[in-house]
């Protein structure tokens, strides 16, 4: 089956994406039957366009070299929108790896309303767009019967919603509790082992790369609300917003607690939680001193987790997954995949 693909975002995420077609091309042709084409690579300043599927090599060749998309020999487009490819060009689905825009969702807002609106299937890493207008956007998909899939969003390669949506399918999710971001799961893991003090293990995480130069989504807290938020609506049937949901981060953390927390043999870990109370769903985000017995108390380093509570399946827990692009366009492969399942 050939499914011809817009891309929007050429950034990190994207890049993988492109050099995982790339790489397993031959594979999804064997086992599912999918010949996946990109017929249009849309960045900022425009768009590297081919009805029948850019050749990919040769477009990554050409952004190593420090090329940009809309200067590509042959198939560039100066000043093309995604949008406009979007509205214009013959396409079956979106990938959507535009950076996160918590305050107005754009340009991935315009995307995936514009995919959605013409009928096509949308995979998204973006989580402004589904943060902001999660039911408005779940709508539009019903209503043009395609499917909107955002794996890539709620903790990119941790499988949470997999898990959450067919895993456990036939329970009912009486809670979510998840450890969402790598970065303060690091931050604290160097605070507990080591009784490094919260600014050196800061410092050490941005002299890693684990940390951005700007650590406030993480540190605050607001990146793990805006996953446990996506979490609770898709399998908890939440209807929340972010208003909803009270976010202390770790900032505050000193190493008297850690070590308070340790004497009582607890772990303090940011957790994102969702949980049924009194008919509704509730959901926090906060440090919290968990028993070491806990499935989410060994949780190390940057390494992420997602537990589950259900009625009939007691409590489900997955850890792991690759924190960084290529862990997150796995995830965008994963999606497509399962839209295009038999």
């Amino acid at each position: 089956m050939d499914v011809r693909i817009v891309v929007c975002g050429l950034g990190r995420v994207g890049q993988a994406f492109v050099n995982l077609l790339i790489q397993k091309s031959k594979d999804l042709q064997k086992r599912y039957d999918l010949n996946l084409k990109v017929v249009a690579a849309v960045d900022i300043g425009g768009a590297a366009l081919s009805p029948t599927g850019l050749p990919l090599e040769g477009l990554m060749t050409h952004l190593k070299k420090g090329g940009k998309v809309e200067d590509m020999p042959g198939f560039g487009k100066k000043g093309l929108s995604g949008k406009d490819a979007l509205s214009s060009i013959p396409a079956d689905l979106l990938v959507e790896t535009t950076p996160t825009n918590i305050k107005d969702g754009e340009p991935g807002m315009t995307h995936l309303q514009t995919a959605l609106a013409h009928g096509k299937h949308v995979v998204t890493a973006a989580k402004g767009p589904l943060v902001l207008r999660y039911k408005e956007l779940k709508d539009l998909a019903d209503k043009s019967k395609v499917k909107l899939r955002i794996s890539a969003a709620t903790a990119a390669a941790l499988p949470t919603l997999d898990v959450g949506l067919t895993c456990l399918a036939g329970t009912e999710v009486l809670n979510a509790e998840g450890i969402l971001n790598g970065t303060t799961n690091y931050i604290l893991t160097r605070m507990y082992e080591e009784g490094t003090p919260y600014q050196d293990a800061l410092a050490e995480a941005q002299k890693m790369g684990v940390a951005e130069p700007d650590p406030s989504l993480d540190v605050e807290g607001r990146d793990t609300a805006n996953k446990i938020l996506l979490i609770a609506n898709e399998v908890l049937q939440a209807g929340l917003s972010l208003k909803d949901i009270p976010v202390e981060g770790i900032t505050r953390v000193t190493p008297e607690d850690i070590q308070k927390a340790k004497r009582e043999g607890k772990v303090i870990k940011l957790i994102g939680k969702a949980e049924k109370k009194n008919g509704k769903v509730v959901a926090s985000v906060a440090p919290m001193a968990l028993p070491l017995d806990h499935p989410l108390a060994t949780v190390r380093g940057t390494e992420k987790a997602i537990s589950y509570l259900t009625d009939t399946m007691d409590r489900v827990t997955v850890s792991g997954g690759k924190s960084n692009p290529v862990g997150a366009a796995a995830a965008v492969l994963k999606d497509i995949i399962r839209i295009y399942e038999k």
